[in-house]
């Protein structure tokens, strides 16, 4: 060694010496100070300080909100209004008819939110299972494929929806390919039904890779040896899925359902980048209707927003205690 080099490890190692016992000595006295069990709590406290700060804070400013008035932001500044905002919201005479109810945006976005939710959970947890069972089997490039459908995940949701907006709007790429084909341009952004269409479509696209994975997992967590056994009495592909890998994955297929309706209820940006939650209300859901009664109403009703958005977290914790009791059941 060189006496360059030398010199230079000489100097690194008495500076990480020296960094080492100041760290030695500051955590000696701490642990001194606060005992063994203590430090436990130390090095949790920066988690816990954001979780404070930026989920817990927030939800209980949230709460709090719900039951207050008026459109001053400050809490000092508002009223409280008890259980006013729940009562307009879920005033209607029929909630079948958005028209006769007091709140008709909220029950609309109810029902835009509840459609969507059974349309995209379906298609999301179907699509994920022929994707990952295609996956599974030893086929030629299969490592690329995995990355290709993962591929979309890692993409911005916003980012997701103006690039299906910019390939499915009256002078996009779809409409482009059609009339050259001789056919008529199809309105997808301006058709009710065709946008809500294209909203399950591309959030299935856009998600479909993270659920494929995780049912992949669970698929290769199932014994060989099971399917080995089950050929040599005879069974086929069929009888083999049937018998063996839909009663084991199971437990994965249950992570998958809580997962993507959770993710279903609570969609938003995506949407949000590709219709706007048009055309009329056609693709406006719950959290859109929160967004907009919050931060980009004129009038800002944070009091309804608050409510609206306890609605929505006391149903997803519904449905989520439902399919965890039914996921227990089913193994007992």
């Amino acid at each position: 060694m060189n006496p360059i080099s030398s010199a230079l490890d000489t100097a690194i190692r008495a500076g990480y010496d020296f960094v080492i016992n100041i760290l030695d000595a500051i955590f000696s006295t701490l642990q001194n100070a606060i005992g063994v069990k203590g430090m436990a709590y130390f090095f949790v406290l920066p988690n816990l300080l954001i979780f404070g700060v930026f989920i817990l804070g927030p939800m209980l400013f949230n709460f709090a909100y719900a039951f207050t008035g008026g459109n001053n932001l400050l809490m000092q500044d508002r009223s409280y209004v008890g259980t006013e905002n729940f009562e307009i919201l879920f005033t209607c005479d029929n909630f079948l008819d958005p028209n006769s109810c007091r709140e008709d945006l909220f029950i609309r976005a109810v029902g835009n939110t509840a459609i969507f939710v059974v349309a995209q959970v379906f298609w999301m947890i179907l699509m994920s299972l022929i994707t990952a069972l295609i996956l599974n089997r030893n086929i030629a490039g299969r490592a690329f494929f995995r990355s290709v459908f993962f591929y979309p995940v890692l993409l911005s949701p916003i980012v997701v929806g103006l690039m299906w907006r910019w390939i499915l709007q009256e002078n996009g790429i779809v409409n482009s390919v059609l009339l050259e084909m001789g056919f008529e341009k199809i309105r997808f952004l301006s058709s009710a039904n065709w946008a809500r269409l294209w909203v399950v479509v591309i959030s299935v696209w856009s998600m479909m890779g993270f659920y494929t994975l995780i049912l992949l997992a669970g698929l290769q967590s199932i014994p060989l040896d099971l399917y080995e056994a089950a050929s040599m009495d005879g069974a086929g592909e069929i009888r083999k899925f049937w018998n063996i890998t839909l009663p084991l994955l199971m437990p994965t297929m249950l992570v998958v359902l809580v997962l993507s309706m959770i993710r279903a209820v609570q969609v938003f940006d995506v949407v949000f980048a590709f219709t706007g939650g048009g055309p009329g209300t056609a693709t406006q859901y719950i959290v859109q209707y929160i967004y907009t009664n919050g931060f980009a109403s004129a009038t800002r009703e944070f009091g309804l927003a608050s409510a609206a958005s306890l609605f929505m977290a006391s149903v997803l914790i519904i449905f989520t205690l439902v399919q965890l009791a039914i996921g227990r059941d089913s193994e007992e």
